[in-house]
C-alpha cells in the first residue's frame, strides 16, 4: 500500500471547481425534469384508466320502446345507442342517449 492512498485529496483549483459545480448543477436539473416528465406520464395513465372504468360501470337505464315493437338491430357509438326496431307502423331508427334513457331522435325507414 502507498502513502500516498491515505492521504487526503487535494483541494481542487477553482476552475475546475467552477465545473464540477456546473456539472452537478446540471445533473440536478435533469434529474428534476426526468422526474416531471414520469409523473406526468404515470398521472396520464391512471387518469384514462380511470377515465374508462368510470364510463363502462353505469347504471342501468331502460330503454321507452314503441308499443308491440320489436328490436331488429342495435349499436352504439359513444354515449348514443342507436336501435332499429319494427313496429305496426313499419321500421324505425330510434337514436337513445346511453346514460339518461331519453330519445334523441326518431327516423323512420321507408322502403320504396
Amino acid at each position: 500500500m502507498n502513502e500516498t492512498d491515505d492521504a487526503p485529496d487535494a483541494p481542487l483549483d477553482p476552475a475546475t471547481e467552477r465545473v464540477r459545480r456546473k456539472m452537478v448543477r446540471l445533473l440536478a436539473v435533469s434529474i428534476g425534469i426526468m422526474f416531471i416528465g414520469v409523473m406526468a406520464v404515470l398521472f396520464a395513465v391512471v387518469y384514462r384508466v380511470g377515465g374508462e372504468a368510470q364510463l363502462t360501470q353505469g347504471a342501468e337505464v331502460p330503454l321507452m320502446l314503441p308499443a308491440g315493437a320489436m328490436i331488429l338491430e342495435a349499436g352504439m357509438d359513444g354515449d348514443r345507442l342507436f336501435v332499429r326496431v319494427s313496429a305496426e307502423g313499419g321500421e324505425e331508427l330510434v337514436v337513445y342517449d346511453r346514460n339518461s334513457g331519453a330519445v334523441l331522435s326518431r327516423h323512420p325507414l321507408v322502403r320504396p
